[in-house]
C-alpha cells in the first residue's frame, strides 16, 4: 500500500497546479448543486417535524380534562364553572406530576364603553380565559408575535391571539371593556340582567396558541381568545366562571391510570360531553396538513441531487479522459495497475470529499429557509443541522462519485481513449450539416465548440455543460409549473370544495340556526342569487369509525360539494364520502355503509359518490361525508335549543362570482333576517374559507426560488468553467483563426455562439420535460390533498425562462470571450 500511495501522492503534489481547475470545478458544482439538494431534503424533514418540535418547546400538557361546565343539562351538581376543591383532588392523584387550571368566562363586550370590534361573518367575539397559575405563560406556552407578555400580577393586562386580532381590528395597545354576569344570572331566565363585574383590559401582546398554529380559515374565524392574567382570574373565578379545565403532566406510561381515576372522580355527563383531550389530534392534523409540501420539497431535492450526481460525474469523466494519456508514461516507468489507479483517482476523491463537505455547509446555511408552512413564524430554532440527511447525504455523494471515478478508471485504458479521440476528430453528422448551411466562420466554429468535445488533451466537457443546463432548466420549469398549478388551485375554490360564492352563516360562527322559511324567501327574491342550499354540521359514526364530520343537506340540493367520482346526494338512502374517509373505510362506489348520527340509531346508506369537502366541517378536504339532513336528530340539528329550527348555513351562488354587489345584497338579506327575529340569528355572508392544506401550501412557492437559485448558480458555474476551459484548451485553434484574419471581436463571437447553442439545446430539451414533470408532480400533489387535479402551464413565464437562460448564457460568455479575443498567436504557433 505504501509503495502504491507514495508515487500517487508525489504525482498529486507535482501536478496539482495543472489539475486544480478541474478539482475546483468538482468542488464548486458539488457544493452548490449538491448543497441545494441536501438543503431541500433536510428542509423537507424539518418541515414535516416542525409542529412536534415546536409543540415540545412549549412544554405541553400530557392530558387535559374539563372539570366543570355551567350547563343545567349536566345536572345540578355541575351548575358552577369552577370548583377549586376538584382541582386540588386532581393535583393529588397518583402519577400526576404537575397540574394547572384554566378558567373560562362568558363575558360580553360593553359597546357603550367603546369596544366596537369588527366581528366578521362566521366569526365569534373574543372569549376570555385565565389561568389560576401560570398555564400558557410557562406551560403550554403561547408564542409572542408582537408586544410583550403581560405582568401576571396586573389584572388590567391581557394578550390575544394574533389571527383574531387581525380580523377584529385589534392591535397592541387596544383597550377592550368586558362585562360579566354571575353564575346564578346565567342560569336564570331573566333577559339582560345587570352585570356583576366589569373590567377594562389593555392588550399588551399578540400571541399564537399552540393549538391554533395549524388551522383552516373556518377554525381561525372561531378562535378569538383573550388570555387574562392570574390576578384577574382569581378575582372573578368565584362569581363568573363558565367552565374550567385541568392541564396535567403525567408520569410517562401512566396516562391510562390517570384517566381511570378521573373517570371515577368526575360526572359521566361531563366526560361524555367534553371528554379527555391531548395534543395528539393537533399533531396529527398538523402533520397531515404539512405532509404535501414536505413531499413536494423532498421530490424537488431528489431531482437536484440527481442533477448534482450527473453533472459531477460528467466532469470526472472529462478529467479522466484528459489525464489518461499519462498512463503510458507511468507504465513505461514501471507503475502497476494499482499505482496508476491511485494516481488517477486520488485527487478526484479528495475533490469529491471537499465538495461533499462544502455541500453540507451550504445545506446548513440554507436551513433558515425552512420549515415551510404555518409553523415557520413560531418555530423556535433558526439554523438546523440534520445529521441524518447531511451526514448520510454527504457520505452517499462521496461513495457514489468515488465509485463513478473508479469505474471510469477501469474503463479508461489508453487504447479506448485513443479510439475515442480519433472518433472525436471526425466531424459529426450535425457538424457536416452546419458546414453546408453557409453560416459565417465564427458561427460555425462556435457550433463545433458547443457540440464536439475534441480529442486527447483538448477535450472539453461540452456534454456535461449541456446536461447540467438541461437539468437546471428542467427542474426550474417543473417547479414553476407546479407553483402555477398551486396558484390556480388557490384562485379556483371549486377545486377544493368551495363551489359556491358565499356561505350565509347563523350566529356564533354557525353554531346557531337560521329561520329556513324567511331565509328561503329572501334568497329566492334576491336578483344577485342564482342558487342556494341549506346545510347542517354534525358528527356521525360510519362503519365503526367514530366522530366523523358530516354535512346534512336535502337530497338533490342545488349546491353541493364538488364530486370527484360518482354522483352527488340524490336520495335519502345515499351518502357521499370524502376521498380520505372512503379510503379509511375501505369501501367503494355502490357499496353500503352503516351510519349512526346519535341516539343509537343506525342507518344503512349506499355510497353514491366521492367528493372534495369544504373547510367548514372537519380536517382536510377528504374527510367527512354528505348525508340527508333528516338523518341528523332534531336535538343535534338545534344544539342551542332555541326556537329557530332552520339550517346553520346556506351555501349561495351569485351572479358574477363573489362580486362586491352580491356581497352588499347578501348583507341586506342578513339585516332582513335579523329584523324578523330579535335574537339576531344571522351573522352574515363570508366568501371562500380555505382548508388548512391550502392555507399552508402557499409556502411551497418558495421552492422554485430556492431550487432555482441553487441550480441556476450551478449551471452558470458549469457553463462558465466549460467556456473558460474551451478557450484555454482550444487556444491553438483560436490562434490559427486569428492568424487567418479573424478579429478579436469575431473570436469573442465564437464563444458567444458556443454558449448560445449549448443553452438552446438545454432549453429545447429541458422545457418540455420540465412541463411534463411539473404536471405529473402536481397531479400527485392534488390527489394527495383530495383536490380536483387541474394543472396550469404558465406559458409566458416558461417562455421568459427560456429567453432568460439564453441571455444569461451570453452574459456568462463575456469574460471567456475577452480571453479568446486576446489569444496570443506568435507564442502558441511557435511551438507547432
Amino acid at each position: 500500500m505504501r509503495q502504491m500511495l507514495a508515487p500517487a501522492w508525489y504525482r498529486f503534489r507535482a501536478t496539482f497546479r495543472q489539475r486544480r481547475g478541474g478539482y475546483m470545478t468538482i468542488v464548486l458544482l458539488l457544493g452548490l448543486v449538491g448543497g441545494t439538494a441536501l438543503g431541500a431534503i433536510a428542509g423537507a424533514r424539518r418541515t414535516q417535524s416542525s409542529y412536534p418540535v415546536y409543540l415540545t418547546s412549549t412544554k405541553p400538557a400530557d392530558l387535559q380534562v374539563f372539570t366543570a361546565f355551567l350547563n343545567p343539562a349536566l345536572g345540578s351538581a355541575e351548575t358552577r364553572g369552577y370548583r377549586p376543591a376538584t382541582e386540588s383532588r386532581i393535583a393529588a392523584l397518583p402519577y400526576v406530576e404537575s397540574q394547572q387550571t384554566v378558567v373560562g368566562f362568558d363575558a360580553n363586550i360593553d359597546q357603550v364603553l367603546g369596544a366596537h370590534l369588527r366581528v366578521g361573518p362566521g366569526a365569534k367575539p373574543p372569549s376570555l380565559e385565565g389561568s389560576v397559575g401560570t398555564e400558557y405563560f410557562t406551560e403550554d406556552r403561547v408564542t409572542l408575535v408582537s408586544g410583550r407578555i403581560p405582568d401576571l400580577a396586573d389584572p388590567g393586562q391581557a394578550v390575544m391571539n394574533a389571527q383574531a386580532a387581525k380580523e377584529l381590528g385589534i392591535h397592541v395597545g387596544s383597550t377592550i371593556t368586558f362585562t360579566f354576569n354571575s353564575d346564578a344570572q346565567l342560569l336564570s331566565s331573566a333577559n339582560n340582567p345587570p352585570a356583576v363585574a366589569r373590567t377594562r383590559l389593555r392588550i399588551v401582546g399578540l400571541v399564537v396558541f399552540p393549538q391554533d398554529v395549524v388551522n383552516d380559515d373556518y377554525d381561525a374565524a372561531g378562535t378569538a381568545e383573550v388570555l387574562i392574567t392570574p390576578a384577574l382570574t382569581r378575582r372573578i373565578d368565584t362569581c363568573c366562571a363558565t367552565y374550567s379545565y385541568s392541564s396535567l403532566w403525567v408520569t410517562p406510561g401512566h396516562e391510562g391510570a390517570v384517566e381511570s381515576e378521573l373517570s371515577r372522580m368526575l360526572p359521566n355527563k361531563l366526560l361524555s360531553a367534553v371528554g379527555f383531550r391531548s395534543g395528539a389530534p393537533a399533531v396529527e392534523l398538523a402533520e397531515r396538513a404539512i405532509e404535501p409540501e414536505s413531499i413536494a420539497l423532498a421530490v424537488f431535492g431528489a431531482l437536484a441531487a440527481l442533477a448534482a450526481l450527473v453533472i459531477v460525474s460528467q466532469i470526472i469523466g472529462r478529467q479522466r479522459r484528459i489525464e489518461t494519456l499519462d498512463l503510458e508514461t507511468l507504465r513505461a516507468l514501471g507503475a502497476g495497475p494499482a499505482t496508476t489507479a491511485a494516481d488517477a483517482i486520488l485527487g478526484t476523491i479528495a475533490a469529491v470529499v471537499a465538495g461533499a463537505l462544502f455541500a453540507s455547509v451550504v445545506a446548513f446555511f440554507v436551513s433558515p429557509l425552512f420549515p415551510l408552512g404555518p409553523v415557520r413564524p413560531v418555530y423556535p430554532y433558526l439554523f438546523g443541522w440534520d445529521w441524518t440527511v447531511l451526514g448520510l447525504g454527504c457520505l452517499a455523494l462521496v461513495v457514489i462519485l468515488s465509485a463513478v471515478a473508479l469505474g471510469l478508471e477501469l474503463r479508461m485504458t489508453p487504447e479506448r481513449v485513443r479510439r475515442r479521440s480519433q472518433q472525436a476528430e471526425r466531424p459529426s453528422v450535425v457538424m457536416r450539416a452546419v458546414g453546408s448551411s453557409g453560416l459565417p466562420a465564427p458561427a460555425m466554429t462556435g457550433v463545433r465548440f458547443a457540440l464536439e468535445p475534441g480529442g486527447s488533451r483538448e477535450a472539453v466537457p461540452v456534454r456535461s455543460a449541456i446536461l447540467g443546463a438541461t437539468l437546471a432548466i428542467l427542474v426550474i420549469v417543473a417547479t414553476v409549473t407546479f407553483g402555477s398549478s398551486l396558484n390556480s388551485l388557490i384562485g379556483h375554490p371549486a377545486l377544493y370544495g368551495w363551489n359556491w360564492n358565499y356561505a350565509l352563516f347563523s350566529g356564533f360562527s354557525g353554531d346557531e340556526d337560521l329561520p329556513a322559511h324567511i331565509t328561503d324567501q329572501l334568497l329566492a327574491g334576491d336578483p344577485s342569487v342564482t342558487q342556494f342550499s341549506g346545510a347542517y354540521f354534525s358528527k356521525a359514526d360510519i362503519d365503526g369509525h367514530s366522530n366523523l364530520p358530516v354535512i346534512g343537506m336535502r337530497p338533490g340540493a342545488a349546491v353541493q360539494p364538488p364530486v370527484l367520482e360518482g354522483v352527488g346526494l340524490r336520495s335519502a338512502d345515499q351518502i357521499v364520502l370524502g376521498a380520505s374517509t372512503m379510503a379509511a373505510l375501505h369501501t367503494h362506489l355502490g357499496a353500503s355503509v352503516e351510519v349512526g348520527t346519535g341516539q343509537g340509531r343506525m342507518t344503512r346508506l349506499v355510497v353514491a359518490g366521492e367528493a372534495t369537502m369544504p373547510a367548514i366541517m372537519g380536517p382536510g378536504m377528504g374527510t367527512g361525508a354528505l348525508i340527508d339532513d333528516q338523518l341528523i336528530p332534531p336535538a343535534i340539528r338545534n344544539a342551542q335549543g332555541n326556537t329557530i329550527p332552520g339550517p346553520q348555513v346556506f351555501f349561495v351562488r351569485t351572479k358574477g362570482g363573489d362580486s362586491p354587489a352580491a356581497l352588499r345584497s347578501l348583507a341586506e338579506v342578513t339585516r332582513e333576517i335579523n329584523r324578523a327575529d330579535a335574537d339576531q340569528p344571522a351573522s352574515g355572508a363570508t366568501a371562500v374559507l380555505r382548508p388548512e392544506v391550502i392555507v399552508n401550501s402557499r409556502s411551497i412557492e418558495i421552492i422554485p426560488d430556492v431550487l432555482g437559485a441553487g441550480l441556476a448558480a450551478g449551471a452558470v458555474v458549469a457553463l462558465g468553467i466549460t467556456l473558460v476551459a474551451s478557450v484555454r484548451r482550444r487556444r491553438r485553434d483560436l490562434a490559427i483563426m486569428k492568424t487567418l484574419g479573424l478579429s478579436g471581436r469575431q473570436l469573442a463571437t465564437v464563444v458567444a455562439w458556443q454558449a448560445t447553442v449549448a443553452m438552446l439545446i438545454a432549453t429545447a430539451v429541458g422545457v418540455p420535460l420540465g412541463i411534463a414533470l411539473g404536471r405529473w408532480l402536481w397531479d400527485l400533489f392534488a390527489q394527495g390533498i383530495q383536490a380536483i387535479p387541474a394543472p396550469a402551464i404558465p406559458a409566458l413565464l416558461v417562455t421568459a425562462i427560456g429567453l432568460a437562460a439564453i441571455v444569461l448564457a451570453n452574459l456568462v460568455a463575456v469574460i471567456p470571450g475577452r480571453i479568446a479575443a486576446r489569444t496570443p498567436t506568435g507564442l502558441l504557433l511557435r511551438t507547432e
